[in-house]
């Protein structure tokens, strides 16, 4: 990723007149196919990739990117706080104080935060905000931090009931999670409970490496599970298209998290829209820059959620959708 466009010389906010900041910091997780439409109704700039949308506004603000993959491309443009905060927020495996890895989005903020007291920043992540430290609550997040936050691993019983009208005669379905992850103790026990209502036998496979991903298909398909759900992780985000292959070599009928999934080659997804939540980052990352301070705009939960499926993966599988889930899916890929 190349570093940013220099336009105006860049330091710690001071006490300026004007309420507009010199500077914003949009904090949001590596995610491939996520696009963030920086200050879309302030400015009306047109969607395009998180760098280029975020790049620069007429010559006269620029703002600065720390999320866990991308912060080492702030070079010598980026102001030194942001600079001091690249350790700290490069990483993937920073964690919270239970000693669970935290969303990307999570990583990436709380660097900024520990990085500037004044500077506006305005986060897009998964999980509880509150919980990580990030926020003193969703409707007062406080202090100069705000943001955009979905709850993807509260859907996960939803994801299997899906998967089971894919496959209604199925019982054994496959789980994969990342054990790292802070929310992970809640998703089994609410997928467990979900299971037992609908009569199925779970088979939960743990996966925190790429290494680990690599088996756990294969176990998977040793045990013979029907159908398989992947699980909330930022190392999943990361290999979406090595996760739909992985479903395709071992013909399993997979669920995924988010619609990107799907976009890759994997089978259907459920789930918020990155989509939707990015283009809300950007909205608030505009509302800030027309004089609106992060304390007073309450945290956001992004629930516009959907269902996409992806009829060529299906074909390759061997797979009729019901007509039932055709009809109530937000998306369909030829």
């Amino acid at each position: 990723m190349p570093p940013l466009e220099k336009t105006t010389p860049l330091a710690e906010p001071s006490n300026a007149t004007s309420s507009v900041p010199p500077l914003i910091v949009v904090a949001t997780a590596a995610v491939p196919g996520a696009y963030l439409a920086a200050a879309t109704r302030a400015k009306r700039l047109n969607d395009g990739p998180m760098l280029e949308a975020l790049k620069g506004l007429n010559g006269e603000t620029i703002y600065g990117i720390l999320h866990p993959r991308a912060t080492s491309s702030l070079a010598s443009t980026s102001p030194p706080w942001a600079r001091s905060a690249k350790g700290s927020s490069s990483s993937t495996s920073m964690r919270c104080a239970s000693g669970k890895r935290m969303p990307g989005g999570a990583e990436a903020a709380l660097a900024a935060k520990a990085a500037t007291a004044t500077t506006p920043i305005v986060f897009g992540t998964g999980g509880d905000p509150v919980a990580f430290g990030l926020v003193a609550s969703l409707n007062r997040p406080g202090a100069n931090l705000t943001g955009i936050v979905n709850f993807a691993g509260e859907l996960a019983p939803k994801r299997l009931q899906l998967l089971r009208e894919l496959i209604p005669n199925a019982v054994v379905f496959g789980v994969v999670e990342d054990p790292t992850v802070k929310a992970y103790p809640s998703i089994i026990a609410d997928l467990q409970a979900a299971a037992l209502t609908l009569g199925l036998q779970l088979v939960i496979v743990n996966a925190s490496s790429d290494s680990d991903v690599e088996r756990a298909f294969a176990s998977l398909s040793q045990q013979r599970v029907r159908a398989v759900l992947i699980g909330v992780s930022n190392l999943y985000l990361r290999r979406m298209e090595q996760l739909a292959s992985l479903a395709a070599r071992h013909a399993l009928p997979t669920m995924f998290t988010y619609r990107e999934f799907v976009l890759a080659g994997g089978l259907m997804s459920y789930g918020s829209s990155l989509g939707y939540a990015y283009h809300q980052v950007g909205t608030y990352t505009g509302r800030i820059l027309k004089g609106e301070k992060p304390a007073d705009l309450p945290v956001e939960q992004a629930m516009r959620l959907e269902l996409t499926i992806n009829l060529k993966t299906a074909k390759a599988l061997g797979l009729t959708i019901p007509e039932t889930l055709l009809a109530t899916a937000d998306e369909v890929i030829q």
